[in-house]
C-alpha cells in the first residue's frame, strides 16, 4: 500500500488544506460556545440553514448568503421568542431549530435541479469547486481574525456578561457578533462536513481540550491542534477506505475526545479513579 498516494491527487491536497482551515476555525470558536453554554445554539443554527440555503438557490443568489441570512434569523428569533414567552431558552431553541430544518426538508424535496445540494447535507470536501473553496477561506480567516482581535473581550462575555457589562463592554454587541461568528462559520463548513455533521466540529475539540487543560489560551491552542489532525487524518483515512469524508473527520474527532476522557492527566477517568483511590486508602486523621 502507498501511504504517499492521497497527496499525489490535487484533490486531496485542497482537501487537506480546507479541512485543516476548517477545523482551526470551528475548534476556536468551539472554546467560546463550551464556556458559553451555547453548544445546542451550535446545532440550531447549523440546522436551520437548510431553508436559506434551498432558497437562495431558488432565487438564483449564492448559497452562502441564505445560509448566514437565515442562521441569523435563528439566533434572533431564539432570542425575541425567549424575552416574550416562560419558555427557556434551550427549549425554544429546539423549537426554532427543528421548524426550520422540517421547512427546508420540504423545499429540498420540491426542488428539482442537476446541482447536488445533498452535498449540503452531508458534506463533500474531496469535490469542491475553486469558488466554494476560495468562499471558505476567506469566511474561516475572517472569523478568525475577528476572533483573534476580541478574544479577551469574547472570553470575558462568555466567563462573566454581568461583569462585561460593569466594566463598560457592549455585551449585546458582543452577543450578536458571536452569533453572527457562529453563522460565517456554519457557512463556512457546509462544504467540508455539511449542516448534519458541523455541529461535531463545533462542540467537540472545546470539549475534549476542557478535558485537557483549565487555561483558556491552552485550551485554544489544545482544540485548534485535535481538530485539524482530525481533519488532516479523517480526510487521509477516507481515501483508504472509500467511506464519507466529514463522517470520518467526525470520528477522529469523536475518538480523541474518549482518549481525553478516559486518558486525560487531571480531569480523565483513569487520573480521577486514581485519586479516589488515593483518598479512600490514606489513614484517618486523629483528633486529638
Amino acid at each position: 500500500m502507498n501511504f504517499l498516494a492521497p497527496f499525489q491527487y490535487g484533490f486531496m491536497q485542497e482537501a487537506l488544506l480546507v479541512g485543516a482551515l476548517v477545523g482551526a476555525t470551528c475548534a476556536v470558536l468551539s472554546c467560546y460556545l463550551v464556556l458559553k453554554g451555547w453548544s445546542l445554539m451550535g446545532d440550531a443554527i447549523s440546522h436551520a440553514v437548510l431553508p436559506g440555503v434551498v432558497g437562495a438557490y431558488m432565487l438564483g443568489l449564492p448559497l452562502a448568503v441564505g445560509a448566514f441570512a437565515t442562521g441569523l434569523f435563528c439566533a434572533a428569533a431564539t432570542g425575541w421568542i425567549k424575552s416574550n414567552t416562560r419558555i427557556k431558552e434551550d427549549t425554544v431553541m429546539g423549537i426554532v431549530f427543528t421548524g426550520l430544518f422540517a421547512f427546508g426538508l420540504v423545499l429540498f424535496t420540491k426542488v428539482e435541479t442537476e446541482a447536488h445540494l445533498n452535498h449540503i447535507l452531508f458534506g463533500n470536501i474531496l469535490g469542491i469547486e475553486r469558488a466554494d473553496m476560495i468562499q471558505t477561506i476567506v469566511a474561516s480567516v475572517l472569523t478568525l481574525a475577528i476572533i483573534l482581535i476580541l478574544r479577551k473581550d469574547l472570553l470575558l462575555f462568555c466567563f462573566d456578561a454581568a461583569h462585561a457589562r460593569a466594566i463598560g463592554l457592549n455585551t449585546t454587541l458582543l452577543h450578536y457578533l458571536l452569533l453572527a461568528l457562529l453563522a460565517a462559520t456554519i457557512v463556512a463548513s457546509l462544504q467540508a462536513v455539511g449542516i448534519i455533521l458541523v455541529v461535531a466540529m463545533l462542540v467537540t475539540p472545546g470539549c475534549t481540550a476542557r478535558l485537557l487543560t483549565d487555561r483558556f489560551d491552552h485550551m485554544l491552542m489544545i482544540a485548534a491542534g485535535s481538530s485539524v489532525l482530525a481533519s488532516c487524518l479523517g480526510v487521509y483515512v477516507s481515501f483508504f477506505i472509500n467511506g464519507a469524508t466529514g463522517a470520518c473527520i467526525v470520528l477522529v474527532q469523536s475518538t480523541l475526545f474518549v482518549l481525553a476522557f478516559v486518558f486525560g492527566p487531571k480531569h480523565g477517568l483513569l487520573a480521577r479513579a486514581a485519586l479516589n483511590k488515593g483518598a479512600d486508602s490514606s489513614p484517618p486523621s486523629t483528633v486529638v
